[in-house]
C-alpha cells in the first residue's frame, strides 16, 4: 500500500482553485521531487499532502485513511513538513525551536525525556546548526534559518518528510549538503518529498519526478525516462537542449541561445 497519495485532488485559496483533479502517488522509501514554473501549484500540492490545506474536492490518503480524519498529532508523528518562509517567535533560541519538533511525541503521560534530547542533538548535527544552539533564530541569516527549520523537522523523526523549497536562501554548497542529507535519510528508510526550483539539482537527486503546470500533473517518473527538451519547453516555455550530467548521467537543461535584435 502506498503510504501517501492524492485522488482527484482540487485545492486552492478562497474562491481560486489552484489544483485541478491531481492524482499523485508518493513512492515509499524514495525521494520524490516536484518541479514546475512559478504559481503552478507545487507548494499547494505539498500543503495539501501535509494536511495544511483542506481539499475543495477529492482526497488525500495517509496510510489508507483520509488525512483529515486523523488527529493532528497523529499526522505529525507520521509526516513532517518544512514550509516556505516559516517564522519563529522573537528571541527564540535555535535549540528551543528545534526542540519543538518533539511536540508530537509529548503527551500527558510522556514528558520530555533523554530520547527527546538525543533526537534534538542528532537533528542539529545533521542540519549543521549545532554551533548556533544559543543564538536567537531571528538574528540568523536566511540560509542559517533555513537549516534551523530543517533541523526542527528532522527532530520530529517521522517516516515521511515533505520539504517545500528546502534550498531557498542557501548557497550552492549548502544546497548540495541539504540534498545529500535528504538522500541519506532516504537510504535510512524514510520517504522524502521536496519542491525544488533548481532543475539540475532536481533531476540529479529525484528518484521519482513530478512535473506540474497550471495546477495539473503533466508527467511523472524517473528523470532519465521522462525529461526531454519537448517536455521542458511545454512546461517552462523554454527552448533547450538536454545533455547528460557528466557525474551522474541525469538530465541537464541547456537553454538555447536567443538572438538579440
Amino acid at each position: 500500500m502506498t503510504r501517501l497519495l492524492s485522488r482527484a485532488l482540487e485545492a486552492g485559496y478562497g474562491t481560486r482553485t489552484i489544483l485541478h483533479g491531481v492524482d499523485v502517488e508518493i513512492p515509499d522509501g524514495r525521494m520524490t521531487v516536484i518541479v514546475g514554473p512559478n504559481a503552478c501549484g507545487k507548494s499547494t500540492l505539498l500543503r495539501s499532502l501535509a494536511r495544511m490545506l483542506k481539499p475543495l474536492a477529492g482526497e488525500v490518503l495517509l496510510d489508507g485513511t483520509q488525512i483529515d480524519e486523523l488527529a493532528p498529532k497523529e499526522v505529525a508523528r507520521r509526516l513532517g513538513l518544512l514550509p516556505q518562509s516559516a517564522t519563529a517567535p522573537p528571541q527564540m533560541t535555535v535549540t528551543d525551536l528545534v526542540a519543538r519538533g518533539r511536540y508530537p511525541h509529548q503527551s500527558l503521560f510522556r514528558q520530555w525525556s533523554r530520547a527527546d534530547e538525543e533526537a534534538v542533538h542528532r537533528a542539529m548535527e545533521a542540519a549543521d546548526v549545532t554551533g548556533l544552539a544559543d543564538r536567537a533564530v531571528d538574528e540568523l541569516s536566511g540560509g542559517q534559518r533555513q537549516r534551523v527549520w530543517l533541523a526542527m523537522v528532522l527532530a520530529q523523526e517521522t517516516p515521511l518528510l515533505l520539504l517545500d523549497e528546502p534550498t531557498t536562501y542557501l548557497d550552492i554548497a549548502h544546497q548540495v549538503e541539504v540534498l545529500e542529507l535528504a538522500k541519506r535519510l532516504r537510504h535510512e528508510g524514510r520517504t522524502v518529498v521536496a519542491v525544488l526550483h533548481e532543475l539540475h539539482l532536481a533531476f540529479r537527486y529525484a528518484e521519482h519526478l513530478v512535473v506540474m503546470k497550471d495546477g495539473h500533473v503533466v508527467a511523472t517518473g524517473d528523470p532519465r525516462d521522462i525529461v526531454t527538451a519537448e517536455l521542458v519547453e511545454q512546461v517552462y516555455d523554454l527552448p533547450c537542449r538536454i545533455i547528460p550530467d557528466p557525474e551522474t548521467g541525469t538530465p541537464i537543461v541547456i537553454p538555447l541561445a536567443r538572438s538579440v535584435s
